[in-house]
């Protein structure tokens, strides 16, 4: 899951990244697995300990507006600012304008059934490494979601 959560950053990254000049050009790859780093450990952290409050965000469609997301862009904008020098407030910039567009598009994207990239199922098990903290296990969750 990681290469594709990599591929849609890259998608939504052209803005707030490649065409940044706080970013110089050399870091533009860096600065985006960054930002991909920080949402997958965030989405780790989340399904670790509210698996249950994560799939309902992904169902519900409103992940990008989730308290978790503005913890993915604290630490995006850490990321960016220790690792590229860039200043505090435009890192805080880049990963508050970016970081809500990949986690929308991950929210449609995994509630949509016929997108087999980003199988619920498959999302849940590679965050989870394949274990659920829920009765059931994960196919039991995510089926309490569609009843």
């Amino acid at each position: 899951m990681l290469q594709e959560l990599l591929n849609l950053v890259s998608q939504h990254a052209q803005d707030a990244i490649v065409n940044n000049s706080a970013i110089p050009n050399e870091h533009n790859d860096a600065a985006i697995e960054e930002i991909t780093n920080a949402i997958h450990s965030g989405l780790q952290g989340q399904a670790g300990g509210n698996l249950s409050d994560l799939v309902g965000m992904i169902q519900n469609g409103n992940l990008a507006q989730s308290p978790m997301v503005q913890g993915i862009i604290n630490n995006a904008a850490g990321g960016l600012a220790d690792k590229f020098g860039v200043d505090r407030n435009q890192a805080a910039s880049i990963a508050s304008s970016l970081i809500p567009q990949v986690m929308s598009s991950f929210a449609s994207q995994t509630a949509d059934a016929g997108n087999s990239t980003f199988d619920l199922n498959n999302v849940i098990s590679s965050l989870t490494g394949g274990k659920s903290n829920t009765t059931g296990g994960i196919g039991g969750l995510i089926g309490n979601f569609f009843k």
